[in-house]
């Protein structure tokens, strides 16, 4: 068991949990019994209690098992971030099926891979995708849709900017199989006792992996418990707190951090549809929120407006999340507008979030944390398997009880990303790390990211996190550009801050001073954007890709 990190715990903080043996619902239920009054959601200044909560859930659960959801069914849940996307996904385990969480960004021909892998014969959706769904609706793949309007729930006097999809009106349904929202809830049917338990099938995440079509994480009751447990633990939250919820619940580390995590605790979640730096701000102060979950990104965007040091953020106690290294020089700036550090953490869809966490009172900057309560992490020389040391660099394996079961219907990329190591069961990340002396870990890059230069090994998060100190630099994304004669070679696309007038070749020199010489990116491309994935993280496989689609180039 790897233990060198126990000398940085935190103080009066066990090494192992006994984790609860309740289903997600049972969390929900005892929150409700417990608060019933207090706020369990807070969109757009509309408050919805914990008791309305519940009730909404379970008015819900009962049309989803009236329309022929059974235990274990799997349940479409496609939709943007609302009060509708936490009452259908404690509704669906409500009915003791299962959450199958879906990017609403997909389009129809990719629900096809969702649909015919899961055999789901449901789905919920926001009003704005249902043309995504309507067509497997008319072919009959699917029986039922029911359709939210995310307006149903907002205050017609907020003062706050609502994104388009909030501001709509429902819109009328006319197609067979379509169900409005209120009409499902309204239907009158009562869901018959809940049987689910902490070892069934609770939510099957998609991870998309670098190659093929997206897998199925299998995560039980249990396991999604074990994340949301080991947060509120670790970092000491208790039911008065207040959390700004504005990544994406489908994602696992919104889903555990904005919703289940909150839920489980009895606080409150000021829920937000879609990131907006000023409305994100403005929610802070109002509401005075003490905890928020982001990723690096949106830290980067909010500080990078100057409006932002007029409003009172301090409230705000514990700022977290992951998805990439925070910028040093980020870091600092943050630090001196709130008095905070923000704490990087480790999880991947197939550990329901969080396996490593930083210690809240002595984290490292650029820095994946230290395993949390019973995760037992290690190093290995991917090629040989061989466990590696201090300070070497290897692919991270874990082993703990937030673990997904394994690949839904993937026999073998279960038997490609699992390993028998000291009599335990540990999955492979496919992530290059190593830890230090005292126990932390760090991140270099993905396996299949590295970048081989005339023989020099070159891991773009590296460069990308050294190019981020450059002062009129606001974004960096490094990937491979093809080279005629060395086959591969380094490239950064880059956004500059606001008024900056860098040249490339004068970033390009400064790179220079900063890092190795076969690091230094050989072309470096001014860009008004870096393309993103829904949960705001860079996505640099399609950066990746338009670039080698291109002819190699061969010169200097």
């Amino acid at each position: 068991m790897f233990d060198r990190h126990h000398a940085v715990w935190p103080e009066n903080v066990p090494y192992s949990l006994t984790l609860p043996q309740t289903s997600l619902y049972e969390n929900l239920e005892i929150s409700a019994r417990r608060y019933p009054d207090r706020p369990a959601i807070i969109y757009y200044d509309q408050a919805i209690t914990y008791a309305a909560l519940d009730d909404e859930v379970n008015r819900l659960a009962g049309f989803l098992q009236a329309q022929g959801v059974a235990a274990g069914d799997r349940v479409l849940l496609f939709m943007q971030n609302a009060p509708q996307f936490v009452i259908a996904y404690y509704a669906i385990l409500r009915a003791d099926a299962v959450v199958v969480p879906v990017n609403p960004m997909n389009q129809a021909p990719e629900l096809a891979h969702y649909i015919e892998d899961t055999e789901a014969r449901v789905a919920i959706c926001g009003q704005e995708r249902f043309e995504a769904v309507a067509p497997w609706l008319a072919e009959g793949d699917l029986a039922c849709c029911v359709v939210a309007a995310y307006n149903d729930y907002v205050e017609a006097d907020t003062d706050l900017t609502l994104p388009d999809e909030v501001a709509a009106s429902a819109a009328p349904l006319e197609q067979d199989g379509a169900v409005s929202w209120r009409e499902a809830l309204n239907a009158g049917h009562a869901p018959r006792a809940h049987t689910a338990r902490s070892e069934d099938l609770a939510v099957l995440p998609y991870s998309s992996g670098t190659t093929g079509a997206p897998k199925g994480c299998m995560h039980t009751h249990a396991s999604v418990t074990a994340t949301v447990v080991n947060g509120l633990v670790w970092t000491q939250a208790h039911p008065e707190g207040r959390t700004l919820g504005t990544l994406p619940l489908f994602h696992v580390t919104g889903m555990q951090n904005s919703m289940n995590a909150p839920i489980y605790a009895g606080s409150t979640v000021v829920l937000m549809t879609r990131w907006d730096r000023l409305t994100a701000a403005r929610l802070i102060e109002r509401y005075r929120i003490n905890r928020w979950t982001s990723i690096v990104t949106m830290v980067i965007d909010m500080l990078a407006d100057p409006a932002i040091e007029a409003f009172d953020l301090s409230s705000l106690e514990h700022l977290s999340g992951g998805g990439a290294a925070m910028p040093e020089a980020v870091s600092d700036k943050l630090f001196a507008l709130t008095g905070l550090r923000y704490v990087e953490g480790y999880g991947l869809s197939e550990t329901i979030a969080a396996t490593h966490l930083n210690p809240p009172d002595a984290p490292k900057k650029q820095c994946l944390g230290v395993p949390l309560f019973d995760v037992d992490s290690r190093v290995i020389d991917p090629d040989t398997l061989a466990e590696l040391g201090v300070g070497e660099v290897g692919e991270i394996i874990t082993h703990g009880p937030q673990v997904q079961a394994g690949y839904w219907r993937r026999p073998e990329a279960n038997a490609a990303s699992y390993m028998e190591l000291d009599g335990k069961r540990f999955f492979r990340t496919g992530d290059l790390g190593y830890y230090d002396e005292a126990g932390y870990f760090f991140i270099v890059d993905r396996v299949k990211r590295m970048i081989n230069a005339s023989g020099y090994k070159v891991w773009p998060a590296e460069v990308e996190s050294m190019m981020f100190n450059h002062p009129e630099v606001r974004e960096a994304c490094v990937i491979s550009q093809p080279d005629a004669r060395r086959g591969e070679r380094v490239k950064a696309c880059v956004v500059l801050a606001d008024e900056a007038t860098a040249t490339p070749e004068a970033i390009r020199e400064w790179c220079r001073s900063q890092m190795a010489a076969y690091k230094v990116p050989s072309h470096i491309e001014i860009c008004q954007s870096l393309p993103r994935s829904s949960t705001g993280k860079i996505q640099w496989r399609a950066l990746q890709e338009a670039e080698w689609a291109e002819p190699a180039r061969d010169d200097a």
